[in-house]
């Protein structure tokens, strides 16, 4: 795995606890979980993107070793 993926994991469990926490102080009645909704949605969208970044980086990496290792292999053989 590579940062972005574990930064994305780390954004989206943060943003899931967020909401949990937001949904059990909607229970309480206490004005302060429409913040802690907001905050724990926006922080688990970052995160969901993180992680689609990493993994899109990851694959665009694979093809670039795979290109550069055909054109070593053409200009030697």
């Amino acid at each position: 795995m590579n940062k972005y993926v574990l930064r994305g994991i780390l954004g989206t469990s943060l943003g899931v606890v967020l909401c949990l926490l937001g949904l059990f102080l909607m229970k309480q009645e206490l004005s302060i979980y429409k913040w802690m909704l907001v905050m724990g949605v926006v922080i688990f969208g970052i995160g969901f993107l993180t992680i689609l970044y990493g993994l899109i980086r990851k694959i665009e990496r694979r093809s670039i070793l795979e290109d550069r290792k055909e054109r070593k292999h053409e200009e030697t053989g």
